[in-house]
């Protein structure tokens, strides 16, 4: 394997030339540059990426604690950061943290020790120490789709309480009066925004939310069979179910199913989180959709920014609600419910705001 000596003697430099090419110094003359990347590429060489870390302090590595990747939505949002980073001449390094805060602070402790420049996270839970004491301890941190709200840390992520406005909206005008959800675990910041922003909507249709309308799941298909269950064995079962998430959505629509019951025709189905796979179930679902890619790409923009000691900001991108057959169809006088299709897919513009 050719060493940065070898690259010198073939280019005719000296070592500290070569390394203010392959640093992009601006002090090396266009015609040495290109006798040292000739040398480079003839011989093959490659920086050891280890020593220059030592050297300059950085490793140009980021960290990426994801909570489920399991979950469609975590997959594309971990996909555009690492599309984003690449782009920036980082690597990235992913953990998943599988909703367990111990798994959590097993990846942070790990992705610290290797000297990442900085770490991008989707907190399963906000209580834990060790992210409290990275964050506090100076790592440059940006958290992702979720947020610990007593640390100094911008926040990238979506506002989906207009597109659930919207939701409550539509299946009001659908005729439907009492409306159930199946929240997400109430220490996520998304669980219990969810749950609040539904409450917030009903009301403004003079609706209530009963305690046995609102059933407690953990962003998992399982917990949105078994609080559907409970839902459907209620004297009177509600007549839509709104998931706080993709997955318990899944775990409502078999559940409804097994008891031989049909969505629309008897109860109402929604859900937080668009992924491709509704559009394929039978009926496609109506879903509150978030822009992921943008959120992921915002993200590490941010925390390059933190990285560079430029100030970064916290944005928030609106979601969008999908309009399907889940829920039913809109009254031949009513005006027309959107399909998937008619609805604009663009980058919706972010509200942002400065974090010191």
């Amino acid at each position: 394997m050719a060493s940065i000596k070898d690259v010198a003697a073939a280019a005719g430099v000296s070592v500290a030339t070569v390394s203010r090419v392959l640093n992009a110094h601006p002090s090396v003359s266009a015609e040495a540059r290109t006798r040292v990347l000739a040398a480079v590429a003839e011989l093959g060489y490659r920086p050891n990426a280890v020593a220059r870390s030592l050297r300059t302090d950085q490793t140009h590595t980021l960290g990426l604690i994801i909570s489920d990747v399991l979950n469609p939505y975590f997959t594309e949002l971990a996909r555009s950061v690492e599309e984003e980073a690449r782009a920036l001449g980082y690597s990235v390094i992913i953990g998943n943290a599988d909703e367990r805060p111990d798994l959590q602070d097993h990846h942070i402790r790990t992705l610290l020790d290797r000297r990442i420049d900085g770490l991008l996270v989707s907190p399963a839970d906000g209580a834990s120490p060790l992210l409290q004491d990275a964050s506090r301890g100076g790592t440059p941190m940006v958290f992702v789709d979720r947020w610990v709200p007593d640390l100094d840390v911008p926040v990238v992520r979506s506002d989906g309480r207009a597109a659930v406005r919207d939701l409550v909206a539509h299946l009001y005008a659908l005729g439907h009066r009492r409306l159930a959800i199946i929240a997400g675990p109430g220490s996520t910041t998304t669980g219990s925004e969810r749950v609040e922003a539904f409450r917030e909507a009903m009301a403004d249709h003079g609706l209530d939310l009963p305690d046995a309308y609102t059933g407690q799941g953990d962003f998992q298909a399982a917990s949105g069979r078994r609080v559907t269950e409970g839902f459907l064995d209620l004297p009177e079962p509600p007549e839509a179910v709104f998931a706080a998430d993709n997955l318990m959505a899944l775990g409502a629509l078999d559940a409804i199913r097994a008891r031989g019951l049909r969505v629309p025709e008897d109860i109402a189905l929604a859900a937080f989180d668009d992924i491709p796979w509704f559009v394929h179930t039978d009926p496609p679902v109506t879903a509150i959709a978030q822009p992921t890619g943008e959120l992921g790409r915002a993200a590490v923009r941010a925390l390059v920014a933190r990285i560079e000691d430029r100030t970064p900001e916290s944005a928030a991108f609106p979601a969008r609600l999908v309009v399907r057959r889940s829920c039913g169809e809109p009254p031949a006088s009513g005006p027309p419910s959107r399909p998937a299709s008619q609805i604009p897919t663009q980058s919706p513009s972010p509200v942002r705001r400065s974090t010191s």
